[in-house]
């Protein structure tokens, strides 16, 4: 995916989504992480991977804007999958 996010400063990214589900009620974007163990709570993920999930929400919804977009982390050593709440995302965004 390549985009710029919103905002005066339209930084450009390019990075590559995991996985994408796109249905007509919502979107959802997947990153895959190897990590071991996986944490086991949210304050534990490692705030770069919050980070690039809220890159991935905050260009999906330009792409989409008339569907909510999530995001989650995948953890391969469960497998266990973990939502990211849209307030921690912003927080990402705002603290970047």
């Amino acid at each position: 995916m390549t985009g710029a996010l919103p905002g005066p400063s339209s930084v450009a990214i390019n990075g590559r989504i995991d996985r994408l589900v796109v249905t007509p009620d919502r979107v959802l974007v997947i990153d895959y992480k190897t990590n071991r163990p996986a944490p086991d709570a949210l304050d534990r993920v490692d705030p770069a991977y919050v980070l690039q999930a809220a890159v991935y929400v905050a260009v999906l919804k330009r792409l989409y804007p008339d569907r909510p977009v999530e995001a989650a982390l995948v953890w391969t050593d469960g497998p266990k999958l973990m939502p990211i709440p849209q307030a921690m995302l912003d927080a990402a965004l705002a603290n970047s």
